[in-house]
């Protein structure tokens, strides 16, 4: 069974940090786009930011960069998020998400699925982890 799973979340005054994990179970995550989303209250669920697994290629919005960063351990079979100097702006309730890789016939594997940060695009969702920055 396909499943994803968040932690890491917490309470953290402005400036702090976090890191947060999104361990997959029941698939390995060669070849998958894994993203990471947020949504505050009363708010839209908006991309923060994505990795394509294999190739560690990746993409951050606007907003995080320079403070985010993604990264993956496949050994873990774990995607990570580390936010540095966090803002009250940052709170919301974080989920990670997959991208299915598609069959390459042409090659007789898995093509790597690229980055996107429209929810729309993902097929499964983890149960979120909450992020609350404030003093």
């Amino acid at each position: 069974q396909l499943q994803l799973v968040e932690s890491g979340g917490g309470l953290v005054q402005p400036g702090g940090s976090l890191r947060l994990s999104c361990a997959a179970s029941g698939f390995n995550l060669d070849y998958y786009a894994i993203g990471w989303f947020r949504q505050a209250p009363g708010k839209e669920r908006e991309g923060v930011s994505c990795i394509s697994v294999s190739d560690g290629t990746s993409v951050l919005t606007d907003s995080v960069k320079g403070r985010f960063t993604i990264s993956r351990d496949d050994a873990k079979n774990t995607v990570y998020l580390q936010m540095n100097s966090l803002k009250p702006e940052d709170t919301a309730i974080y989920y990670c998400a997959s991208r299915k890789p598609m069959w390459a016939q042409d090659l007789n594997r898995p093509h790597q699925r690229m980055c996107s940060m429209d929810r729309d695009d993902f097929d499964d969702w983890g149960q979120g982890t909450q992020v609350t920055v404030s003093s």
